[in-house]
């Protein structure tokens, strides 16, 4: 087995694990995966036009996973206080993993908002709707992670 496509695999295998687990940014991952493999055959087996559509579709999704949440929160009438404080818990979350960051965003976004106005239930709203943003991000940008698997295999078999 050839050291590049057994590259390319791990980074697709590693990639769409991570999609799971943020620590990882996943698809972008699986897209130089699948760029390895492609460019191992010369682009003769997935073309350039493919990867160029699986490269617009991998920042959609790196693009949907960041501007959501924060979408999500500043629709439902937050403040920039709440929007700094599901940045910052975010990123606290990253020691604790998945479920670390999402709890974070929630709590960053809830905390931030209070100390903005200290209306409890604006907080709430705000903690809330960062969430219903992650989750929304994470159905997406797994969906669009399948899309890339299916384009990508139908080209490369």
């Amino acid at each position: 087995m050839d050291w590049l496509f057994a590259l390319a695999v791990l980074l697709i295998v590693l990639g769409s694990i991570g999609t799971f687990l943020p620590v990882l940014p996943g698809v972008p991952i699986v897209f130089l995966g699948m760029l390895t493999l492609a460019w191992q055959n010369n682009f003769q087996t997935v073309s350039l036009s493919v990867i160029a559509v699986l490269g617009v579709i991998a920042l959609l999704a790196f693009l949907v996973d960041f501007v959501l949440a924060f979408y999500t929160t500043k629709k439902a009438g937050a403040s920039k206080y709440a929007l700094w404080g599901l940045a910052i818990g975010s990123l606290l979350g990253l020691v604790l993993g998945g479920l670390g960051i999402f709890v974070g965003a929630i709590l960053g976004a809830l905390v931030g908002e209070y100390v903005f106005n200290r209306n409890l239930h604006q907080a709430t709203l705000a903690g809330l709707s960062a969430g219903v943003g992650f989750v929304i991000a994470f159905v997406l940008k797994l969906l669009l992670l399948l899309v890339m698997l299916g384009i990508f295999a139908y080209a490369y078999f």
